[in-house]
């Protein structure tokens, strides 16, 4: 996910303090949005062992399922990243969410 241990004593309000036994142990500064869509697009690069553009047609359709339920598409220009990683147009990506919204509508 890309995020950043500190310091408890860095921590700034947005950072994650956690605790132990009542002491403050290790604080967590997490990634703007953005950049952990960057993150989990090179996960699912390494998970597949390829570059994602070079999947076939129905893993792309999977690998959009898993950004959708990551909340890719909720990130600013998230359509246009994942539709770059993918090699597909940005009408492509929205046809396979379409899809998938319309076959879970059916179930």
């Amino acid at each position: 996910m890309g995020g950043e241990m500190v310091t408890p004593d860095e921590a700034a309000g947005d950072d994650v303090v956690l605790a132990w036994e009542g002491r403050d142990v290790l604080a967590v500064r997490l990634p703007h949005l953005s950049d952990s869509l960057d993150h989990i697009l090179a996960e699912l690069e390494r998970r597949h062992g390829m570059p994602l553009a070079e999947l076939d047609r129905r893993t792309k359709q999977s690998v959009v399922r898993i950004l959708e339920t990551r909340g890719a598409f909720s990130v600013r220009h998230g359509v246009e990243t994942v539709a770059g990683a993918l090699g597909v147009s940005r009408f492509t990506v929205y046809n396979y969410l379409n899809r998938e919204n319309a076959a879970r509508a059916t179930e």
